[in-house]
């Protein structure tokens, strides 16, 4: 059974989502008891380990959780819109929860 050992948000403080995944990030760290490890604008890492777009271009927020093996994976990528078109902070960490028990059962 995996183990998540360390949590990767690549953000940008200046765009609007960044605060929606920094109260996202503590919180499963928090829970998993784990460190977290903040990258501005690591285009790179997102190019390597992210989500990307049709035309194959990667996007910040992500956030990743890295196991214990080694391996880096994406846990959210996007944040879950309302009905009211707000950012729904509560199902995007229902969603990051769910993909993280994927990972390590």
């Amino acid at each position: 059974m995996a183990k998540v050992v360390k949590l990767i948000l690549v953000t940008a403080k200046h765009l609007p989502q960044h605060r929606y995944f920094m109260k996202i990030v503590d919180a499963l760290a928090k829970e998993l008891n784990v460190e977290v490890e903040v990258r501005e604008e690591d285009y790179e890492f997102l190019s390597k380990y992210g989500e990307k777009d049709e035309f194959g271009m990667a996007w910040a927020p992500q956030l990743f959780a890295v196991l214990d093996d080694g391996s880096i994976t994406p846990i959210l990528t996007k944040l879950p819109i309302d009905s009211n078109l707000r950012i729904d902070v509560s199902k995007a960490l229902d969603e990051a929860r769910k993909r993280l028990k994927e990972l390590i059962s």
